[in-house]
Formats: structure tokens, C-alpha cells, sequence
């Protein structure tokens, strides 16, 4: 039997797949315009809570989900790229998917907050949406319109990227995200964590739904409406 080292965390597993079912139902229900706006709107406080709790993760969770621990340096991102006979693997994120991650984080958080402050001209509006210059209300209409486009292609390149791995460099790059765990032939002993610090996990996923509330439902600020 293939002796396993767990890698990623449990808290970090839920969030990706939360992310992606997310980011997934946000484009259906953007799709059909006003009939589901109002979900889409919730599915956008949902998006500023999983980021918040990544963020968070990413400095007090396990090593491998540490910003601190795969973000790479010029120098390191070199030498990754450079072609090389000798196996690459990298116990976490290796250096591209590191940029990614990073990439995903600031698309859907401009995504998100832009979201805040725009309406959709017809049913709905967003908890900011007044609160700013009509020109500042433009600027994130348009960052709400357009960078979503390259959230997709940010996506497609991840699943490429996957793809690669799996057909060329024969690594399945899927199965560990799903069970935390891989193989003593792409990982050793030392790089594995000894859990996965579940009950800190609940702790900041509370208080990132308790900030997320506190954003966009009492800290929103009630406009005046003039009946004519």
C-alpha cells in the first residue's frame, strides 16, 4: 500500500470547493439576469466571506496554506519554469499555482466588493449602492462587468494547468484536494502537517460569517428614499 502524508488541511479543502461551487452558481444566476439577482447578490456576500476566511488562513492556518510558505520569489518562480530533468514536485502549491491562488484571491474580491456599491438597474441593489460619487459608482460597474471575464480565464488556465499535470506529468493534482493527502512519491514524511486544525478552522470561519453581517447589514448605510 502507497504510504500518504497529509498536505492540505480539511478548513483549506472545504474552502476551495465552497470557492468553486460559488463562483459557479454566481455565473449561472448572473446568467439569468433579474429572475435570480437577488441570489447572485447573496452568493456575492458568500464570495467576501470565503475570501476573508482564505486570507486569514493564509496566515494562521497549516504550513501549506500559508502565504508565507508558497507565495514564490523571482528567483524561485525561475528556477521552477526552467526545463529540467529532475522530478518538480512540490509538497504544496509550486510556484504557479501559487500565482493563481494570488491571481483568484484579488479577481473575485474586486468581483465582490464592486458588487457592494452597484445595482442592476431594474430590482436590486447592492448594501453601498448611493453610498458613493456617481463616477466612483461607475468605475465599479465596470470592474463588476468586465473582470469577471477574466475570473473565467483565469479558471480555464487552472483547469488547463490541471490537465497538464495529470496527462503529462502523470500527477493528479485533484484527488489530494479532495482528501487531503499525497503520495510518498510526490511528498515526503517531513512535509506533511499533523492535522488540520479544524476547531481553529470553525473559529475564523464564525467570525469571517459575523464580519461579513456586520458589512453588509449593519454597517450599510440607510440612504434616504425621496417619494415624488
Amino acid at each position: 500500500m502507497t504510504e500518504k502524508h497529509l498536505i492540505w488541511d480539511l478548513p483549506l479543502r472545504i474552502f476551495h470547493w465552497g470557492f468553486a461551487l460559488t463562483i459557479l452558481a454566481a455565473w449561472y444566476t448572473a446568467e439569468q439576469g433579474a429572475d435570480l439577482v437577488e441570489i447572485h447578490m447573496k452568493l456575492g456576500f458568500v464570495a467576501l466571506g470565503l475570501i476573508a476566511f482564505r486570507v486569514l488562513w493564509g496566515v494562521i492556518g497549516p504550513k501549506h496554506a500559508r502565504f508565507s510558505q508558497f507565495i514564490p520569489s523571482p528567483s524561485k518562480l525561475i528556477a521552477y519554469l526552467r526545463p529540467s530533468k529532475t522530478n518538480k514536485s512540490t509538497a504544496g502549491h509550486n510556484p504557479l499555482g501559487a500565482l493563481m491562488v494570488i491571481l483568484m484571491i484579488l479577481l473575485i474580491s474586486t468581483q465582490a466588493i464592486s458588487g457592494l456599491f452597484i445595482n442592476d438597474d431594474v430590482f436590486s441593489s447592492g448594501p453601498y449602492y448611493g453610498s458613493i460619487s456617481n463616477d466612483l459608482e461607475k468605475v465599479m460597474k465596470f470592474l463588476h462587468h468586465n473582470v469577471f471575464d477574466f475570473m473565467i480565464a483565469a479558471i480555464v488556465l487552472h483547469i488547463a494547468a490541471i490537465t497538464f499535470y495529470w496527462r503529462v506529468k502523470k500527477e493528479n493534482l485533484v484527488l489530494p484536494m479532495i482528501t487531503g493527502k499525497k503520495t510518498a512519491a510526490h511528498v515526503k514524511a517531513s512535509d506533511a502537517i499533523p492535522h488540520s486544525k479544524i476547531i481553529l478552522g470553525c473559529v475564523v470561519a464564525v467570525c469571517c460569517v459575523a464580519f461579513v453581517y456586520w458589512l453588509v447589514v449593519i454597517n450599510a448605510p440607510v440612504l434616504e428614499e425621496f417619494y415624488y
